[in-house]
C-alpha cells in the first residue's frame, strides 16, 4: 500500500482536473451563495452546499491554485455580503459611483486575500486525503475567521456560524461561540464533500459522519439548557427612542436644536420606564457643548427615577481627544468610550497620506479616539450593563468579556450608514448571536432601525420598523452566572484547530 493510497484513498475523477477558469468560476459561485445563508435570506442549506463545493475544489490543489480558488471564494463572499460598503462610500462619503465602486472593489479584494491566506498556507494538508478534507478544511476555515477578528483591527463580518442561529447547531453557541458553530458547520460540509468525492467510504468517513450527526443532535439537546439564571422577579421596563435622523443632515449645525427637541418630544410618555435609551451619537453636539441640554435631561430623569442612556461624542478637553461614547443620566451612572473603531468612519488609516484626499476620508466622525480596555460598564440601580457601540457588537470575545459580572447587554447603533442595504439585518443577526453566546437579554437601540430586544436564547421578542421615527418598549430581566464561552472565549477552538493541522502535518511526514 503506497503512502498516496493511505493518505488520499481512491477518488472519483473529475473535479480536481477541471480547467482553471471553470474551477475558479465554480469557487466564486460557492462564495457568492454564502451570504444567502445569513440574514436577511437565512438559506443556510445553500451556504452548507457552497462550503462542501469549496472543500471539493480545493482537493489536490497546489499552493498557487489553492490561493487563486480561495481568493475567488472570498471575492464572492465579500462582494455580495459586504456590498453595503458601496452605499456608505457613495451616498454618505459623497464619492462618485466609479470611485465608490473602485474603493469597494479594493476593499473586497483585500478581505479576499486575507481570507485566502490560511488555505494557501495549509493547502498540502487540506488537499491530499480524507483526513485533509475532514479535519484540515474546517480547521483552516475557523483559523481564518479568528484571524479576521483582530488582523488590521479586524473585520469579523459574515462568519458562517451566524447562518445557524436557527438550526440545532445554535445550541453550541453558549459553549463554543460563533466560530465554534461555524467549525461544526464546515466539518459537516466536509463530510458531505467526502461522500461526494471518494469512491469507497472509509472507516474514518463513517466515524466522521456519525460524529457530525451526534454534534447536530447534541446541539438540539443543548438548546434546552439555560446556562445563566434570569431573575424573573426583577423586570426592567425599557423604552428606546428611534429618531430616524437622516445621515446627510445629522451633523449640520442647523439640525442640532431640532434633533434635541425631537428626542425630548419622542421621550414624552416614556419617563415612567425604568430605562430610557437613545441611540449612538443621538445628541448631535459634543458632551461639553451640550451641558445645558444634558442637565435638563438629568433633572427630568432624576425627577421620574428613570435611567437615561444616550450616545454622544465625548470631548476630553485637556487632551483634545474625542470619543464615541455612551453616558448615563438620572438613575443611570457611568460613561463608556468605544474600544473598536470603524476604519474611515471613525478614524483614517494612513492618515497623513489619505486625510483630505477625497471627501470620504474627511467624514465628520473620522476623528474619534479609541477607548481603553477594561472600562467599567454602566449601572442602573442594582443592574450592571455591558455596553457596546455599533461595530463593537460584532466582536464575539469583546462582548463576552464585557458581559462577565454584568447582567444585561446594551448595544447602540446608527445604521443610517447602511441605507436600505442588507447591512442592518446582518448587524442585527450578529447582535442576536451575542445574546445567545452570553445567555443575557440584549437591548439594541438604533437611529433608524432595526431597534430590538433579544432574549438569552437569541430570539427577538420586540423590534421596530426601519426608516421611521418611532419608539419601542419592552421588558428585560437581568441574568446572573455565565456561559462556557464567556469564560474561555474562542481559544479552545483555536487551539483545537491548530492541533488538528499539526497532526495532519505529522501524518504527512510519516507517510512521505
Amino acid at each position: 500500500m503506497t503512502s498516496e493510497t493511505i493518505i488520499t484513498g481512491q477518488v472519483k475523477s473529475g473535479i480536481h482536473k477541471l480547467p482553471p477558469w471553470l474551477a475558479t468560476a465554480l469557487t466564486l459561485l460557492c462564495g457568492v451563495v454564502q451570504p444567502l445563508a445569513l440574514a436577511p435570506f437565512n438559506l443556510w442549506p445553500l451556504g452548507f452546499l457552497g462550503l462542501a463545493g469549496f472543500a471539493l475544489l480545493l482537493f489536490k490543489s497546489s499552493p498557487g491554485r489553492a490561493f487563486r480558488l480561495s481568493t475567488a471564494f472570498g471575492i464572492g463572499l465579500y462582494g455580495v455580503g459586504a456590498s453595503w460598503v458601496y452605499v456608505a462610500i457613495n451616498q454618505f462619503g459623497n464619492a462618485s459611483w466609479w470611485l465608490a465602486a473602485l474603493l469597494t472593489a479594493l476593499f473586497v479584494l483585500l478581505l479576499a486575500l486575507v481570507f485566502a491566506a490560511p488555505f494557501a498556507l495549509c493547502t498540502r494538508l487540506i488537499g491530499h486525503g480524507r483526513l485533509g478534507i475532514l479535519l484540515g478544511f474546517p480547521a483552516c476555515y475557523l483559523l481564518g475567521e479568528w484571524v479576521r477578528t483582530w488582523f488590521l483591527t479586524g473585520f469579523p463580518w459574515l462568519f458562517i456560524g451566524y447562518g445557524h442561529l436557527s438550526t440545532p447547531l445554535s445550541g453550541w453557541a453558549p459553549v463554543l461561540g460563533v466560530l465554534g458553530v461555524g467549525f461544526l458547520a464546515t466539518f459537516s460540509a466536509a463530510c458531505l464533500a467526502s461522500w461526494a468525492f471518494f469512491m469507497r467510504p472509509s472507516a474514518n468517513l463513517w466515524m466522521a459522519t456519525v460524529l457530525s450527526l451526534c454534534l447536530w443532535l447534541g446541539g438540539w439537546w443543548l438548546q434546552g439548557i439555560s446556562w445563566t439564571r434570569v431573575n424573573s422577579d426583577q423586570p426592567v421596563k425599557v423604552a428606546m427612542v428611534q429618531p430616524n435622523i437622516a445621515q446627510e443632515v445629522k451633523w449640520h449645525p442647523a439640525q442640532a436644536q431640532p434633533t434635541l427637541d425631537l428626542l425630548m418630544q419622542m421621550s414624552e410618555g416614556h419617563w415612567s420606564s425604568d430605562w430610557l435609551i437613545w441611540p449612538e451619537a443621538a445628541v448631535p453636539l459634543t458632551y461639553h457643548n451640550a451641558l445645558d441640554f444634558l442637565d435638563e435631561v438629568n433633572r427630568k430623569a432624576s425627577d421620574t427615577q428613570t435611567g437615561v442612556i444616550t450616545g454622544i461624542i465625548f470631548d476630553e478637553r485637556q487632551t483634545r481627544r474625542f470619543y464615541n461614547s455612551l453616558a448615563g443620566f438620572g438613575e443611570a451612572l457611568g460613561i463608556y468610550h468605544k474600544q473598536r473603531l470603524v476604519p474611515f468612519g471613525e478614524y483614517v488609516p494612513l492618515e497623513s497620506w489619505l486625510r483630505g484626499a477625497i471627501e470620504f476620508f474627511d467624514l465628520p466622525t473620522s476623528y474619534i479616539h479609541q477607548g481603553r480596555d477594561g472600562q467599567s460598564g454602566l449601572q442602573i440601580g442594582d443592574v450592571s450593563i455591558a455596553p457596546s457601540i455599533c461595530y463593537e457588537v460584532v466582536y464575539p470575545s469583546l462582548v463576552a468579556r464585557g458581559a462577565r459580572h454584568r447582567n444585561v447587554l446594551l448595544t447602540v447603533s446608527n445604521d443610517a450608514w447602511f441605507a436600505d442595504s442588507i447591512g442592518p439585518l446582518q448587524h442585527l443577526q450578529m447582535a442576536q448571536m451575542r445574546a445567545l453566546e452570553t445567555g443575557r437579554y440584549l437591548i439594541r437601540s438604533t437611529n433608524n432601525g432595526i431597534s430590538a430586544i433579544v432574549d438569552p436564547k437569541g430570539e427577538i421578542v420586540a423590534k421596530s420598523e426601519q426608516f421611521v421615527a418611532t419608539t419601542l418598549s419592552g421588558v428585560v430581566y437581568p441574568a446572573y452566572g455565565g456561559t462556557p464561552f464567556m469564560r474561555w472565549g474562542s481559544w479552545p477552538m483555536v487551539v483545537l484547530s491548530g492541533a488538528m493541522l499539526a497532526g495532519l502535518l505529522a501524518a504527512r511526514r510519516r507517510f512521505h
